[in-house]
């Protein structure tokens, strides 16, 4: 799925709903943060072979629909802020490759 069906679908359960309104900047952004403290929740306290465990034990599932619902609320963070997330990535990876050299190479 790219951005423009993510947020096609998005708008259209928003739009059944009668949410439009509340997709306000601050309310997405808290919106995504409470997705990003339950994919958290999932991992929290546990070693990384803990996680590998419940993700193979049928965790992933539940990993993935939280890493779904921050896509969401992401996808359309950036729309309702005017951010082209396409360009805010390259000059932030470009940003990083600046600030990161490491003995003289270029990352």
């Amino acid at each position: 799925m790219d951005t423009v069906d993510i947020l096609s679908a998005f708008d259209d359960i928003a739009r059944r709903r009668g949410w439009q309104s509340l997709h306000t900047p601050k309310n997405l952004a808290m919106a995504l943060s409470v997705e990003v403290a339950e994919l958290c929740r999932h991992l929290q306290w546990r070693s990384d072979d803990e996680i590998e465990e419940f993700v193979q034990a049928g965790g992933a599932g539940q990993v993935a629909a939280e890493l779904a619902d921050i896509q969401m609320y992401l996808s359309k963070l950036a729309v309702s802020l005017g951010v082209d997330m396409d360009t805010a990535l390259r000059e932030k990876i470009a940003e990083n490759r600046r600030r990161h050299i490491h003995d003289g190479r270029d990352l």
